[in-house]
Formats: C-alpha cells, sequence, structure tokens
C-alpha cells in the first residue's frame, strides 16, 4: 500500500482497524508512534548497488485502553510527516512489536488495514550459484494436476 493509498483509505473509514496476518487485530488503543522515512543503500550479493526508500509507520501499545487513533487524526499525522517523506508516493511498512519488532507490508481489506508478511530475498540469484530450481514454487498436486501438465 502507497502513501496515497492510505490516506483515500483513512478517508472512507469509521475507525482504524489494524489486523496481522495471523487474523487477529492489534488492540484498539494502539498509536501509530512514529511515520518516518527510510531509506536503505546496500550492496546484493552479485555485488549490485541498490537503494530503496519506504514510508515506515511505527504502531505500539501502551495501558492507556481507553485510547482511539481516529482516521482524521491518523491523516493528520501523515499530513504533519509530509515534511519528512516527501511528494513521492511510498509504499508503506510497518513495524510492530511481538517477539521483537516485526516488519510488515500493509494491505487494505474491506474496512481493515492487514498487516503483510515480509520475506527476504536473493536479488541476484544468477551470482548465487543456486539452481533455478530453488526459486520455484512448491509443487501443486491438485485434482491431479501436475506442474507443467497444462492443468494448473
Amino acid at each position: 500500500m502507497k502513501i496515497s493509498e492510505i490516506k483515500q483509505a483513512l478517508a472512507e473509514v469509521e475507525a482504524v482497524n489494524f489486523r496481522l496476518p495471523t487474523g487477529e487485530y492489534l488492540p484498539a488503543h494502539f498509536h501509530v508512534t512514529e511515520v518516518g522515512l527510510v531509506s536503505k543503500h546496500f550492496i546484493d550479493c552479485g555485488g549490485v548497488e541498490r537503494r530503496e526508500t519506504v514510508a515506515n509507520f511505527q504502531l505500539w501499545e501502551a495501558g492507556d485502553y481507553d485510547h482511539r487513533l481516529a482516521p482524521q487524526k491518523f491523516l493528520h499525522i501523515l499530513d504533519l510527516s509530509q515534511r519528512i517523506l516527501g511528494s513521492e508516493d511510498l509504499e508503506i511498512e510497518v513495524e510492530y512489536q511481538q517477539a521483537t519488532i516485526g516488519k510488515f507490508g500493509l494491505t487494505r481489506d474491506g474496512n481493515d488495514f492487514v498487516l503483510t508478511q515480509k520475506q527476504t530475498a536473493c536479488l541476484a540469484q544468477h551470482a548465487c550459484g543456486i539452481p533455478d530450481a530453488a526459486f520455484a514454487l512448491p509443487q501443486l498436486q491438485v485434482a491431479g494436476c501436475a506442474p507443467g501438465g497444462g492443468c494448473c
């Protein structure tokens, strides 16, 4: 989800609800403690220099059980963050504390914002010496279908 998409969604919803990939909801008393710009400048294992920039939201909960973040307040926070984020329509990454700080993607499902799992990946598969088959999707066995059989 991009900044423009969450702004549009916040204008349409009556409450801000975040759901974890497990289906559990974040407690209704969560806070958005940070909206920031995260830039990553790195070299992949193939020696290619890369840059990645995302808008980062940090979600947190405290013992203030009566706290509720209204959509209008969240929009106000996003407006204030414009001077940090700039005008680029960035992808959003969400941090949320569990056993350790988790990093999630973000999507929308109806009136809910859903934290999505993020995965690591090799960006230079050709340089790793790992066969292409190691990156293939799991084999599907549905109603007698097999990969390459033309029915899947």
